[in-house]
């Protein structure tokens, strides 16, 4: 987000590689920046990008209670078909030795000594008691395999609670990102409405300049397969709304777009841009190539995709399109290689 909007692009884009590559060093110098100094605050324009950075960063908070959210729902959903597996097999123990249990009434009445000495058929007597025997054995058999069975109900079940406590408070934490998102848009957008209409024509003007005729990269190859293949989606982005929360198709946040692209590679990314940092191996801004992620700021709450030509593909902020920028519109936290 930020001022970088404003920005013209780059005057040398069609000079090949070499600009290019100038293009790439004087980008690397910003890894090391610092972001500059607060604007006054009797600049309405600067106090948007502000309020549009601050809204990033809480919707990069919320992709990530959601995220959590999704994965809880889906451990919780796996959890209580186990708990029902072992419910059925903890009900079918029961009956079990419900029936041992009748047999063996049925059969051990009296004293073994007394019954041998009453019975009018010995032989069938010592019979009947050795299928006793063989069913008291079987009866304490499944008897430990019904208190295994409801240790192991019990303890899933207790899993499935805490999950389900887990689960309440990443939606709790989600909503409160939501409110926090939607209010900095909210504000960003009184201040928008609030400016003479040539200035805020102009500023939306800028916002909207997508860049998407831009010259694809020149001299420039992707590091994989699967790269060159995310920046093909990411290009056929271009112009797609910034939509926060989104992840296509029709619509993207930063890191939305990137999940989005490497998905079209098949590749799965992390939803948030400070997980999406650790997707790959970290390479130097002078040694990028297409495909790698662009992380801005020391939080790493905004990405783009490095296209080639000292340029990125991102979703900037509400307002802009996906659109190309140079890569050093602001300030380079890391590059990562997925």
């Amino acid at each position: 987000m930020g001022s970088h909007r404003r920005l013209a692009p780059s005057p040398g884009l069609d000079r090949g590689t070499t600009v290019a590559l100038g293009l790439l060093s004087a980008a690397a110098a910003a890894l090391g920046a610092v972001p500059a100094t607060a604007a006054p605050h009797d600049d309405p324009t600067a106090d948007v990008d502000r309020l549009y950075e601050e809204a990033e960063r809480a919707t990069e908070a919320y992709n990530e209670a959601d995220s959590r959210a999704d994965a809880l729902r889906g451990r919780i959903n796996t959890v209580q078909d186990e708990i029902a597996r072992q419910q059925e097999r903890v009900n079918t123990l029961r009956e079990s030795l419900g029936s041992l249990a009748g047999a063996q009434y049925r059969s051990g009445g009296l004293d073994p000594s007394l019954t041998l000495l009453l019975s009018d058929d010995p032989e069938d007597y010592l019979e009947r008691a050795s299928v006793l025997d063989r069913l008291t054995a079987r009866q304490a058999g499944r008897l430990k395999e019904l208190q295994k069975a409801g240790r192991s109900l019990d303890q899933n079940r207790a899993q499935a609670s805490r999950k389900l406590e887990e689960l309440e408070r990443s939606r709790k934490a989600a909503a409160a990102h939501k409110k926090t998102v939607e209010r900095k848009l909210a504000e960003a957008r009184r201040l928008l409405d609030a400016l003479p209409e040539a200035e805020r024509a102009a500023y939306e003007r800028a916002a909207r300049s997508g860049r998407s005729g831009l010259p694809g990269p020149i001299g420039a190859a992707a590091a994989s397969g699967r790269a060159a293949a995310a920046v093909a989606a990411a290009r056929s982005a271009l112009g797609s709304p910034y939509v926060w929360g989104a992840n296509g198709p029709s619509g993207f946040d930063c890191s939305g777009l990137m999940q989005w692209s490497y998905a079209q590679a098949g590749v799965a990314l992390p939803r948030t841009s400070q997980a999406q940092r650790h997707a790959g191996r970290q390479v130097p801004l002078s040694q990028a190539r297409p495909g790698d992620l662009v992380l801005y700021r020391s939080d790493a709450s905004h990405v783009g995709m490095y296209a080639g030509n000292g340029q990125v593909i991102h979703a900037p902020h509400p307002g802009a399109p996906v659109r190309y920028d140079p890569v050093g519109m602001m300030p380079v936290s890391s590059v990562t290689r997925v």
